[in-house]
This record gives C-alpha cells, sequence and structure tokens, in this order.
C-alpha cells in the first residue's frame, strides 16, 4: 500500500494526515503553536515555530507508522492565507509572519484605493482591499520598518515558506497567490501595474506553480529529522479554502461548500474566471487548474456558539448546551440573534458592527437563546448564498462540513434555511484531505482530482428541505437582514462610548 502526507498549517496548529490510496486516514498528529499579540490588533507568529511543529509532527507519524517508511510517496500543503513572511538575500526571515487576522493596516487599504481605484483593484484581483490581506501588510512594513523592507528579496506565504523549509525551492502557487491582492486573478500572474502603482519591487513575488505540481524532493536535513525517504516529492498545495474545497469534492460546476468552524464559509466551484460579484465576494484560483472559486464568509460563525457555551453554560459540553433545541420550534419564539461579535465581513465588510438578541422576553429559557444563535449563524451563511443566487448560481445541493454537520438539528436548519439538500460526509479531514489528495494526484495515482475525490470522498447522508419550514424561514430571514441596517449606528456609537 502506497500513503502521502497533508500537512494542513493552520492558525493555532499544524495537522498532520497519513492517507492510504483508498482515501483511509490511518494516523493524524496535531501540534500546537502559540500566536505573538504584541500590541492592540496585532497578530504575528515565529515561522521558526511551523517548521518545529511539522518536522516533530511527521516524526511523530513516522515512529508509530506499521508499514515501509519508503511506500510514503508524496507530501503537500494547505495553510492560513494571506499571511506575510519575508525572506532576505540569504533566505533568512526578517521577521515575525504577519497573520490573517491582525488588523493593523486600515490607512493602507485606504492608499491601496486612493493609489489603484476601487474599479482597477476589483477588475486586476477581483476582491476588495481588507486588512487580512497581504498586499496591506506589505505596505504597512514598507512604512513602519523601512529597513526590513529594502532587505526583503522575496515575500511568502506560510505554507509556501513551510514547503520552502521541507524542499529548498521557493516557489508560491495560485490558490494562496489570490488572497495577496497581487495577483492577477483571471490571468494567473502577478499585476505589474499594482506593483508599480504601489511601490513593491515585482522581483518581491515568488514564482508560481500549479496547486499540483511537484517543485522537488525532501531535502536530507527534513529526511533525517522526520524518518521519511529521500525520494518523498513535494507537491506545492494549496489555500486551506482551496483545499477544503477540494477535500470535500467541489471540483464542478454546481458544487457548493458550507463549513462551520470558528468562522463559517460559504464556497462555490466557479469554472470561468470572468464572473462579476462587484467585491460582494471573495473571488479565487481553485487548487484544480484553470478553475476558481467565489466565498462568503461569517466571522463569528462556531465561535458565536462557543462564546455563548462559555458565558452561559461554562461547565457544559455543546450536546448538553444544545439538549432540547429541537423542541423549540423554528425562529424560537420570536428571538434573533445576528453573530457580529467581531464584525462581519460578508456581506457586510463592517469591523465596527457587533452582535445582537432582538426579541428577548421575560418567558424565553435557554435552549431557545441556543437555538437562536444557531439560527443566527445560518441567516449570516444564506446571506452569501443569496448573493450567490442573485448573480445566477443554481445552489440546489451543499456539502456542510465542520462544526455545523454534527448536529442533526442544525443540518435540517441548514436545508430549511438555505432550500437546498445538505450532504453530510462519512469522514471529514477539510483542508488536509485536500493536501493528501494533490500529492495522490500528483504522485500519479488517479488521472483527476475529480477521480480521486470519487474514491476519497463518500456522502452518507442528505437532509432535504421541508416546505412549511422554508417558508417560516424565508420570512424570518428577511426580518433578520433588517437588523444590521437598524442597529449600524447605534454600535458606531457605542464603540466610540467604549473608548
Amino acid at each position: 500500500m502506497k500513503y502521502v502526507i497533508g500537512v494542513d498549517l493552520g492558525t493555532s496548529a499544524v495537522k498532520i494526515l497519513l492517507v492510504n490510496k483508498t482515501g483511509e486516514v490511518c494516523h493524524e498528529v496535531t501540534h500546537a503553536y502559540p500566536l505573538i499579540h504584541e500590541k492592540s490588533g496585532y497578530s504575528e507568529q515565529n515561522p521558526e515555530e511551523w517548521v518545529e511543529k511539522t518536522i516533530a509532527g511527521i516524526a511523530e507519524l513516522v515512529s508509530v507508522f506499521q508499514g515501509d517508511v519508503h511506500d510514503i510517496e508524496g507530501i503537500s500543503f494547505s495553510g492560513q492565507m494571506h499571511g506575510l513572511v519575508l525572506l532576505d538575500k540569504e533566505n533568512k526571515v526578517q521577521r515575525n509572519a504577519i497573520l490573517w487576522n491582525d488588523t493593523r493596516t486600515t490607512a493602507q487599504c485606504k492608499e491601496i484605493y486612493a493609489k489603484v481605484g476601487n474599479g482597477l483593484l476589483l477588475e486586476i484581483t477581483k476582491n476588495p482591499a481588507l486588512e487580512g490581506f497581504t498586499l496591506p501588510k506589505l505596505l504597512w512594513v514598507k512604512e513602519n520598518e523601512p529597513e526590513i523592507f529594502s532587505n526583503s528579496a522575496v515575500f511568502m506565504l506560510p505554507k509556501d515558506y513551510l514547503r520552502y523549509r521541507f524542499s529548498g525551492e521557493i516557489n508560491s502557487e495560485y490558490s494562496d497567490a489570490a488572497g495577496t491582492l497581487l495577483l492577477d486573478v483571471k490571468e494567473k500572474k502577478w499585476s505589474e501595474e499594482i506593483c508599480s502603482r504601489l511601490g513593491i519591487p515585482y522581483n518581491l513575488c515568488p514564482p508560481l506553480l500549479e496547486s499540483y505540481e511537484c517543485v522537488g524532493m525532501i531535502t536530507e536535513e527534513v529526511s533525517q529529522k522526520t524518518g521519511l525517504g529521500l525520494k518523498v516529492k513535494v507537491f506545492a498545495g494549496g489555500a486551506d479554502n482551496a483545499c477544503g474545497a477540494i477535500g470535500s469534492g467541489i471540483l464542478a460546476e454546481g458544487k457548493t461548500l458550507c463549513s462551520i468552524g470558528t468562522s463559517g464559509v460559504v464556497l462555490s466551484f466557479e469554472k470561468q474566471g470572468d464572473q462579476d460579484f462587484n467585491g460582494k465576494v471573495h473571488y479565487f484560483n481553485h487548487g484544480k487548474k484553470d478553475a476558481f472559486y467565489s466565498m462568503g464568509v461569517t466571522l463569528s460563525a462556531g465561535y458565536s456558539l462557543s462564546w455563548f457555551k462559555d458565558t452561559f453554560a461554562e461547565n457544559e459540553d455543546f450536546e448538553q448546551l444544545l439538549k432540547g433545541v429541537d423542541s423549540v420550534p423554528i425562529g424560537s419564539n420570536g428571538l434573533l440573534f445576528t453573530p457580529y461579535l467581531a464584525g462581519e465581513r460578508t456581506p457586510h465588510a463592517d469591523s465596527s458592527i457587533r452582535g445582537s438578541f432582538i426579541g428577548i422576553d421575560a418567558a424565553h429559557k435557554r435552549n431557545e437563546f441556543a437555538r437562536a444563535v444557531m439560527e443566527g449563524i445560518t441567516f449570516s451563511l444564506n446571506e452569501s448564498i443569496e448573493i450567490f443566487r442573485n448573480n445566477r448560481k443554481k445552489i440546489d445541493s451543499i456539502i456542510s462540513i465542520g462544526g455545523g454537520s454534527k448536529n442533526p438539528v442544525w443540518l435540517q436548519m441548514q436545508a430549511d434555511i438555505f432550500n437546498a439538500t445538505i450532504l453530510k460526509l462519512s469522514s471529514e479531514q477539510g483542508p488536509g484531505m485536500g493536501a493528501a489528495m494533490l500529492a495522490a494526484y500528483g504522485c500519479g495515482w488517479f488521472s483527476s482530482l475529480e477521480e480521486c475525490a470519487t474514491e476519497f470522498i463518500k456522502p452518507i447522508q442528505a437532509y432535504n428541505p421541508i416546505k412549511e419550514n422554508v417558508e417560516k424561514y424565508q420570512t424570518l430571514f428577511s426580518i433578520y437582514k433588517q437588523v444590521y441596517q437598524q442597529t449600524r449606528d447605534i454600535n458606531v456609537q457605542l464603540m466610540e462610548f467604549r473608548k
């Protein structure tokens, strides 16, 4: 039996999967690493932590592997998007990586709009200028740490740096590059126009590859430290959301994914690079060649439910917290929740908006509040689906992964609010599985990613929308959408009051 390794470099931990030719996860290892918050709004990591924890995790995985280590043929990487790693001419890291959830770059986003313009930015990159993206981080370093900027020879994204340390080769690939605001998404090349307008040296941008391309073999040092054979092929890999799409089989027109983790994502396959959502949703290159995906984001999806548990049921698990929500009627007896605990992304790119419970009555019980939180999260995700449908996308079935797929009440709720069939997978490994699939395809196990998905990914249960429930939720959704407009100014005033 042959094997591949999928590495998912997350924000808080690296997850490593050993997968065989049938898609079975034979071993799984997770190693955590810390975030660095030097100031309010700053979020950084030491890239060396990624390398050390990944090598330690693979060494641990190899130590319990029962087969011949030379049967492990390839390794590929998924990773947190948008993070900035700067290397000098000797390929040494210049500073801590600035991560996707760092919010120090509001001024730089304004600079991008001033020098590039909203129209040209959307035409080239398909995305608005947001603090999380890579380009604003580059501009911040240029302005605030000019010596580091002038000494920089290349910028890298987190998983690309990790792959460099495994292979010795410096590259990026299209799905992660699409999240920098420097890539011409349709033409699949770095934008000289944007670099020129913002004073970014074009040679800071690394060479680009397809996600399934082999960059070389692991280095002798990595082989010695992990126990892997020297002939393990290293593949480019992809951004976490692109790999999550691959790992869930989102590889053709009409395929849509709903992932409810800390944040929530609705991701839909796009065949063409010229679909125009006017910046209302993200639009990135896929890990599949010459394909794309559109994506709406709810910043506090699963986080809203975790917050509710930690605040009102600290010593209970989620099963206890959600006990009885199935007996609560649709609409939680007139209680609405908006999941804006840390601002919102889609359809409202608003860092000031905050969450609300609307309609609280003295008769409301805790299980009604819990159901309202679940419904509010799902309504927020449905705003992304509404944007897709308003742009003539057909969405009639959705694969659900993450925390939202673990509760049957929530799965039926998604079917009714989204008015689509919800599919639950037999085994759900997300981005790590997508990385493993890119390695499996790259190693020649399958003739296409679609063939690999047929072998690796198995839906086991379908939840169909119930007409009566759909109608009730459509009425409630129209009320939910009013809450943002009605509370936006109030939240701005409260933000000022808190200062």
